[in-house]
């Protein structure tokens, strides 16, 4: 397993991860074959281009707004909201203002 964190601590979400002015920031909290739980911090007007993947994700916002771009369709979220983006859709991903998610891609 790839991870960043150690097992049996208590780690707060929106502290592990910190912003980086320009870029987006990804920790990987684990990565098995069963899936990926990663964390992102997205600074404003930040964003990942338009891709698909092979599985279903779910993302879940910790701080800030994000708008997630879902086969062409936009949704704004905000802390504590989520959203499941479908296997094989075109998806992407927008710092409206800075935030933070949690995004859980769950593989078959």
């Amino acid at each position: 397993m790839e991870s960043a964190f150690l097992p049996e601590k208590i780690y707060k979400l929106k502290e592990s991860v910190v912003f980086a002015e320009g870029s987006v920031v990804s920790k990987i909290i684990s990565k098995t074959k069963a899936g990926n739980v990663t964390l992102f911090a997205f600074d404003k007007d930040q964003f990942l281009s338009e891709h698909t993947a092979p599985f279903d994700a779910i993302v879940i916002v910790l701080d800030g707004v994000g708008q997630i771009i879902i086969n062409k369709k936009d949704y704004e979220l905000s802390a504590m909201e989520m959203i499941i983006l479908p296997a094989n859709v075109p998806h992407a991903v927008y710092g409206i203002e800075k935030f933070k998610m949690l995004l859980i891609m769950l593989k078959n």
